[in-house]
């Protein structure tokens, strides 16, 4: 497994001066918006899911949360490749299936993004054992908090000839900017295709760590009408210098999000206070959003935990009663 994310300060802040990969539009089968089978499913209206957000965010994580228990279910967690037209090559992921998993019934599905140098692995167990997120997800589910879903963690170093990072550089900020075009064009199709998944934007969430949380609210702004529930926790700078204009950082009525949640720990030495800056503009282009700090959270599972643990409930929620 590669190397975990660990860079001194002043090297991370060479993100900002990064410029973004030029997005391209999704191909033929590429993953689309609305189909038929969205109709029957019901999701809580934006402005009632902000308010049973603001309402019931916590801003840690119980212990109990992130615990194994005997009688519960906890899913599965399956590794693959897939071919990437992007890049010309197979690439690897990871996929958690939800507890009771039924290949004849079909689930919402999120897409989680991990950071520099990370890899498929680095939010789960072997990356950073902290997180529990195969525990969190089977524990909220059986305590009704979260609905079934299929979670994927991908690879997101998309660079045309490199298959690591080898550096935090303008080059490499550019890899990572460039799974934009093949998350749209090879993977969500690939998914759809072999995974028994919901489409539309009210069945299709995103959300990410550092490097990747930037890459989340890149293709959160860029593909409102593919991903309805948008989150970040500590996302790493140069979003609003080059990839997405501040001014741009707005979303029509038709493609409001279901939720955008941005989290931050008050003890960040790594990206610091990048996360409010994007919290800023937000607030100052009036888009709704839920702003979650973690004192004394660092940079790693102390704020990433409790961004899923709230995040998780937040995505795909129901109306009450239905």
């Amino acid at each position: 497994m590669k190397k975990i994310f660990a860079a001194v300060t002043a090297l991370v802040m060479l993100l900002a001066l990064c410029g973004c990969a030029e997005k391209s539009g999704p191909s033929d089968s590429a993953a689309s918006g609305d189909s038929p089978e969205e109709a029957a499913v019901m999701r809580m209206s934006p402005e009632d899911l902000l308010k049973f957000a603001e309402e019931n965010l916590e801003e840690f994580a119980p212990s109990a949360a992130s615990e194994k228990y005997l009688d519960r279910e906890y899913g599965e967690i399956v590794h693959g490749t897939y071919k990437s037209k992007t890049l010309g090559r197979e690439r690897n992921y990871n996929i958690m299936l939800p507890p009771g998993y039924d290949e004849n019934e079909k689930y919402p599905v999120l897409y989680a993004l991990h950071g520099y140098w990370g890899d498929e692995y680095s939010l789960l167990d072997q990356g950073d054992g902290s997180i529990k997120c195969l525990e969190l997800l089977g524990n909220l589910m059986s305590e009704g908090k979260a609905v079934p879903m299929i979670i994927v963690f991908p690879d997101i170093f998309c660079h045309a000839t490199k298959e690591d990072c080898d550096g935090m550089n303008d080059e490499n900020n550019k890899a990572y900017d460039n799974f934009i075009n093949e998350l749209v064009n090879d993977l969500m199709p690939y998914i759809e295709e072999n995974y028994p998944v919901l489409t539309g934007r009210e069945n299709t969430a995103v959300t990410g760590f550092s490097m990747g949380g930037r890459e989340s609210l890149y293709i959160g702004c860029t593909y409102p009408d593919k991903f309805g529930y948008i989150g970040a926790v500590c996302p790493a700078p140069g979003l609003t210098t080059d990839c997405v204009k501040e001014e741009d950082m707005v979303f029509d009525d038709d493609n409001k999000p279901y939720i955008l949640m941005i989290s931050a720990g008050t003890n960040d030495t790594v990206v610091y206070n990048n996360p409010e800056i994007y919290h800023n503009v937000f607030t100052q282009n009036g888009v709704d959003h839920v702003w979650h700090t973690v004192t004394g959270g660092e940079h790693w599972g102390m704020t990433i935990r409790p961004h899923l643990y709230n995040f998780l409930q937040f995505c795909f929620k129901e109306p009450a009663g239905n």
